[in-house]
């Protein structure tokens, strides 16, 4: 379905007199606000297609009604998104849910609706169907050098399709890894994995990328081949200048020190971007920022500080992208929310008195430190990240207008209750 600007307009102007008194409020504050404005414009989170479905867990999954049922399905959701957000410009697939049959006929429906095709993603954790060898022991680590190079053509066959959508950057992630001591040779897995990459890295096109993604259990519980920033880190530096490292905010131990695992990577210049997600335990995949926005808000104001110190592009120079499992909410209404967490703390980042907290540092004024931070995270951004909306034509309140339009029950009488979309 479309979402009418008529639509989105109507709903704008019934609530804009509050709004502009909200926005004035703030913008009397902040110094920068056009550049802060610009850049909030700017900000693209790309939307994977696996999250327009309903999630699941290892127990199980209850599909929702009115999932999409195609790729094209998935970019007409991603297109609604973005028409109520206009910061869900980009969309990423996963191979092989969701192979293009007509590659031309894609990016054309895409462009369509505004949408860019972000990152590539492989998928050596699932045996596929009529596929030769099963991965239950590996794929790019296996002992077997047939596994390996099956997954290795894999990977291959998912940056081809790539090229054809303009895509500029393959992810890999790896369930590889062992669940009982003695059970695998750590250093012919590491030698093994490494050699795979290689040839997938020689594969690349001149102006791609490859993120290594890493994570610390699950579904491996004793070892994981990429199990942290470190191991990601070594793969990325021996592979080569086109190689970087993946931050999933999910795939860490609890308590693990995020920001500073992200200012050291972007430090050495290999910080590929982000899978954004929240969690309480583990790898929990629930919406951005419902659980720890503060620690959100502290991982930007390391990206912005260190962006900025770089001279880099805050919206093209790094990957922003959301990885959750909606099992319990609405998928569209739930990545609605996860955009709008990640421009309120990028939001937050971009108003703090960085020279201020600067001369605080060096002068070891600890408590004043700790004021600078919590001053920009306890301001009331939202009116900033809707005014930016506003002027890009979307909505002030998108989760609102999007059950006022009642979109997800138009989905159901368009594809039914009993869809399944593709993805875990």
């Amino acid at each position: 379905m479309l979402l009418h600007k008529n639509n989105i307009a109507n709903h704008n102007e019934a609530l804009l007199a509050k709004h502009k008194r909200q926005f004035g409020f703030v913008a009397e504050e902040i110094n920068n606000i056009e550049t802060v404005l610009q850049k909030l414009k700017d900000f693209q989170i790309a939307i994977p297609s696996w999250a327009l479905g309903t999630g699941g867990t290892r127990f199980g999954r209850f599909a929702g009604a009115g999932e999409p049922r195609s790729l094209e399905e998935k970019i007409e959701d991603v297109g609604l998104l973005h028409a109520l957000n206009q910061s869900s410009g980009a969309i990423s697939l996963h191979i092989p849910w969701d192979i293009p049959t007509d590659a031309k006929a894609i990016k054309a429906l895409a462009a369509q609706h505004g949408l860019r095709f972000d990152a590539m993603n492989s998928n050596t954790f699932q045996d596929q169907a009529n596929q030769q060898y099963s991965y239950k022991f590996g794929s790019l680590q296996h002992v077997d050098k047939a596994v390996r190079k099956q997954a290795i053509d894999h990977n291959i066959e998912v940056i081809k399709h790539g090229v054809e959508l303009g895509s500029e950057s393959l992810t890999v992630w790896l369930a590889d890894g062992s669940s009982f001591p003695g059970q695998l040779n750590f250093r012919k897995a590491f030698n093994n994995t490494l050699e795979s990459l290689q040839e997938i890295y020689a594969a690349l096109p001149d102006n791609w990328k490859l993120f290594v993604e890493y994570k610390a259990f699950e579904p491996n519980f004793y070892s994981m081949t990429v199990g942290d920033w470190g191991q990601s880190l070594l793969y990325a530096n021996k592979l080569g200048d086109k190689a970087y490292t993946l931050v999933d905010l999910g795939h860490h131990l609890p308590n693990a020190n995020i920001e500073q695992i992200v200012a050291l990577l972007l430090n050495e210049k290999k910080l590929a971007g982000f899978h954004f997600n929240d969690s309480k335990y583990g790898d929990d995949d629930l919406t951005v920022g419902s659980i720890n926005p503060y620690q959100l808000f502290l991982i930007f104001n390391e990206l912005v500080e260190g962006m900025d110190a770089r001279g880099m592009n805050h919206a093209k120079d790094l990957g922003w992208m959301i990885d959750a499992s909606h099992n319990v909410k609405d998928p569209l209404e739930d990545l609605l929310q996860s955009v709008e967490a990640i421009k309120i703390a990028y939001a937050q980042a971009l108003i703090i008195d960085t020279k201020a907290l600067q001369d605080a540092q060096q002068d070891n004024d600890v408590a004043k430190c700790q004021e600078i931070l919590q001053a920009a995270y306890r301001t009331d951004v939202r009116p900033l990240v809707a005014e930016a909306r506003l002027q890009t034509g979307g909505a002030l309140q998108p989760v609102q207008l999007f059950r006022q339009e009642k979109v997800r029950e138009q989905l159901i009488k368009e594809r039914g209750s009993k869809t399944v979309a593709t993805g875990l």
